[in-house]
């Protein structure tokens, strides 16, 4: 136990050895990636509408175009982990870097995409939004999503090994 906390807090690797067998190549971590994002999105979107109708359906929502904006968000804070792990940042400081960077990718995705008409969220009836595309009360949850991709997706993904 001593050991996971001084993990999480000065973000020290101390990993069990990895499993024989070889990793999984990229083009897979990126479907896995791809799938727990728009899991997550359909999650958070059925249980927010919840909150505001109490609606027992749970029907949550997404659009294909999160599948290829969570695979490389996903990967690339996969890249981003591996760096400031090795530069020895603590969680919160890692956890700040991931949320900065997935305000940065939702901005950059939804701006492209609205230059095709294909943006499928709009904050803009948010208090602190960024021309709809981003919004300032989404940064708790994105920071635990960060979280949960740092600490487990991540984590296990790359642990997986193919015989």
């Amino acid at each position: 136990m001593q050991g996971a906390i001084l993990s999480y807090c000065t973000g020290a690797v101390l990993e069990a050895p990895a499993a024989p067998g070889r990793p999984l190549v990229t083009v897979a971590r990126l479907y896995v990636y791809a799938l727990h994002g728009c899991l997550c999105e359909v999650a958070f979107t059925a249980a927010l509408d919840w909150c505001y109708t109490r609606d027992w359906r749970l029907a949550g929502h997404s659009s294909l175009w999160a599948l290829p904006m969570y695979a490389t968000a996903i990967y690339l804070i996969e890249v981003m982990r591996t760096r400031l792990m090795a530069r020895r940042l603590a969680l919160p400081a890692r956890l700040a870097a991931y949320t900065g960077f997935i305000y940065l990718w939702e901005f950059s995705c939804g701006a492209g995409l609205s230059l095709l008409g294909a943006c499928p969220w709009d904050y803009s009836h948010y208090n602190y939004n960024l021309g709809g595309l981003v919004t300032l009360e989404y940064a708790l949850p994105w920071t635990v999503a960060a979280f949960i991709a740092e600490q487990h997706v991540i984590e296990r993904t790359l642990r997986i090994r193919l015989h």
